[in-house]
Order: C-alpha cells, then sequence, then structure tokens
C-alpha cells in the first residue's frame, strides 16, 4: 500500500491530500530515509513524521485497505 494512502487509512493523518504534501516537502522518513507517498509501506516499518518541533514515530503493526475508526488503532504502535 502506499505511504499516503496508508497514513490516511490508519488514520494517522486525516486526509490523503495532507499526506502527500507532507511528503512532498520530505517532513515523512520511513526507517531513517525520507520517503515518497509512492513508497510501498512494510509490517514492521518505522515511520517518522517531522510536524513544526515534534517528531512523531510509529511502527506499521499491519496493511489493510480499509479499517474502522475502531480498527486503525491496531494498524500501527506509537514509538
Amino acid at each position: 500500500m502506499r505511504l499516503d494512502k496508508y497514513l490516511k487509512v490508519s488514520r494517522i493523518i486525516k486526509r490523503r491530500t495532507v499526506a502527500n504534501e507532507l511528503c512532498d516537502a520530505k517532513h515523512v522518513a520511513v526507517n531513517g530515509k525520507t520517503a515518497r507517498a509512492s513508497y510501498e509501506v512494510k509490517v514492521d516499518d518505522l515511520i517518522e513524521i517531522q510536524i513544526g518541533q515534534s517528531l512523531r514515530r510509529y511502527r506499521v503493526l499491519a496493511v489493510a485497505e480499509h479499517a474502522t475508526k475502531a480498527g486503525a488503532g491496531e494498524l500501527f504502535a506509537v514509538e
């Protein structure tokens, strides 16, 4: 699954266009490397998102095309 879509489905970022813009601005890294929106997310990837002064880290636990609001939290773990 594409990185921008994963961020939206997992509800880490509310809109896919915002996730895409963050990737284009090089504010998203996967496993320590700057990632494009088209990066294919895999289980156990470490996603780092820089928003302002805060750096957020998420570990990918599962990849799913669709997730309910309650099930979205099971797709990642906060590091």
